[in-house]
C-alpha cells in the first residue's frame, strides 16, 4: 500500500487490512457536507459506518490518509469494484451542510498537491475522466456510477473551481509552469486582528459580520445584529467557529483569521 507524504497516516482498522488491493487509476474528490477537520472524518468513518474514503482534507488544508492507495475505500461506489482490479482513490473534503460553498484556498493547494502526487505516484493520466471506468480526475457526481442513487457532491461552485483551477492546477505544476488562478479580485473583509475584536468595536464591519452570521444559521441574537460589538456577536461568533468543526477554547467566540476568511464578511 502507499501512503501520501504531505498527509497525516491516521490508519483506519480492520479495514485497511482486509479489503482488496486496487490498482489506483483515478482520482475522485467529494465534499462531505460537513465542516469536519480531518480528526473528526476519521472518527465518523471509525466509529459511525463502515464506509470511508481515503483522505480527509480540512478547510485549513490538512490532509489526513486513512487507508493505503492500494487498498480499496468504499467511496465512489462502483469505481472500486471492477472486474480488473483498478479503483478509484478518494478525497473527503470540509463543506458545509449542503455542499455549496467553494474550496478555500488552502483546500486547493492540498488537492493540487495530492493530484501531483497520485500522476507521479500511480501514473494517474492528466485528463479528466472520459467514462466512469476511465483513468484520470474526476469528482463525485460526474458519473452516476460514482454513487448510489446520485449525488451533487461537490456542489457547484467547487465543481467549477475543479474544471477552472484544480485540475489544470495539477497539469500546471506537473508540466513546471505556473497554476493558473481564476478567481475574481476578493471582495471579501480582511481579517481585522484579534485585538480589534477585543476592544469591543463600532463598525459597519460588525454588522457585516453579523449577517454573514445569521445567514450561515449561526444566529443567538435576540436583535440586530448592529454595529456595536456585544456578547451575541460573540456567542454567534462562537457557533460558527463550532460548525466550522472547532471545540473548546477554540470555539470562544473570538474571531481568527481562519474562521473569519471562510465566513466571507464583505467590504464595508
Amino acid at each position: 500500500m502507499a501512503w501520501y507524504p504531505g498527509a497525516q497516516k491516521m490508519e483506519l482498522q480492520p479495514e485497511s487490512d482486509a479489503q482488496a488491493a486496487i490498482r489506483p487509476t483515478q482520482l475522485i474528490m467529494h465534499s462531505i457536507a460537513a465542516p469536519w477537520t480531518p480528526e473528526r472524518t476519521y472518527e465518523f468513518w471509525r466509529d459511525s459506518t463502515n464506509l470511508e474514503s481515503h483522505f480527509g482534507l480540512g478547510y485549513d488544508g490538512r490532509l489526513a490518509q486513512y487507508i493505503g492507495t492500494q487498498t480499496r475505500a468504499d467511496a465512489n461506489m462502483y469505481a472500486n469494484l471492477r472486474s480488473d482490479g483498478t479503483g478509484a482513490v478518494s478525497v473527503e473534503t470540509a463543506s458545509d451542510d449542503d455542499h455549496s460553498d467553494p474550496w478555500t484556498d488552502a483546500q486547493i493547494s492540498a488537492l493540487i498537491a495530492l493530484g501531483v502526487w497520485m500522476h507521479k505516484t500511480h501514473g494517474v493520466p492528466l485528463r479528466i475522466c472520459r467514462s466512469h471506468s476511465d483513468p484520470g480526475f474526476g469528482y463525485h457526481s460526474l458519473y452516476p456510477q460514482w454513487s448510489d442513487g446520485g449525488t451533487a457532491c461537490p456542489g457547484a461552485e467547487r465543481i467549477d473551481q475543479f474544471r477552472n483551477i484544480v485540475f489544470p492546477g495539477i497539469v500546471a505544476a506537473v508540466n513546471g509552469g505556473t497554476v493558473p488562478d481564476s478567481r475574481p479580485e476578493p471582495q471579501y473583509a480582511p481579517y481585522p486582528g484579534a485585538g480589534w475584536f477585543k476592544s469591543e468595536p463600532y463598525s459597519a464591519l460588525i454588522t457585516a459580520m453579523g449577517e454573514r452570521l445569521v445567514a450561515e444559521g449561526c444566529s443567538r441574537y435576540s436583535s440586530g445584529p448592529g454595529p456595536q460589538w456585544t456578547e451575541s456577536d460573540r456567542k454567534s461568533y462562537a457557533a460558527w467557529q463550532r460548525k466550522r468543526g472547532f471545540s473548546g477554547s477554540d470555539a470562544d467566540g473570538w474571531p481568527g483569521k481562519t474562521t473569519w476568511d471562510a465566513l466571507r464578511v464583505p467590504r464595508v
